[in-house]
């Protein structure tokens, strides 16, 4: 998929309005913390597609999380975007080195990466959060890194559950020809 069509553009904004959706439907957990599954369409298109599309997907939809959620647009609205971006081209890059087909139909190798993008997510995330903190005056250690081993245990127990879905819905998906 190479040129921009409108197949493709309904493609990843459906995807996007998924994310937004599974982001929506979270579990949470003591901390102030909550489990979701918004990869879940990310990790999908980054499968079936590529790192491009996945990158796409994962960008509006979580521009549109942030966007909605009572935070709005802030100065550091496109650094809460970045983390998902990251996720998705991790495993979108790796997905495109092994193979169309190849990463969904090993699933050691595909946990393996999608624990690993999960782990970079988590600490991108709370990068972000430290940053975020500093500009907005709220910095405290705890609350940056006191619940940091709680984010990445649920980032990996997230990705764990999200990869066992994903693996068998793009096996689906190729045999129906989704993406042509």
């Amino acid at each position: 998929m190479s040129k921009l069509n409108a197949r493709r553009i309904c493609y990843i904004a459906l995807l996007a309005a998924m994310y937004y959706v599974l982001n929506l439907l979270e579990i949470r957990t003591p901390g102030n913390l909550h489990v979701t599954f918004d990869a879940l369409p990310v990790m999908v298109s980054a499968l079936l597609v590529g790192p491009l599309d996945a990158a796409l997907v994962a960008f509006f939809g979580e521009l549109l999380n942030q966007i909605i959620s009572p935070y709005g647009i802030t100065a550091t609205t496109l650094l809460w975007v970045m983390p998902p971006v990251i996720y998705a081209v991790i495993i979108g890059l790796t997905a495109k080195r092994q193979g169309k087909g190849t990463l969904e139909c090993r699933p050691a190798a595909c946990y393996v990466v999608c624990i690993l993008a999960a782990l970079v997510r988590t600490t991108a995330n709370t990068a972000v959060i430290w940053l975020d903190s500093v500009i907005y005056g709220y910095y405290s250690f705890a609350l940056v890194f006191g619940a940091a081993a709680i984010r990445f245990v649920t980032g990996i127990v997230a990705a764990v559950l999200v990869a066992t879905v994903a693996m068998p819905l793009v096996k689906l998906l190729r045999r129906q020809n989704f993406m042509k």
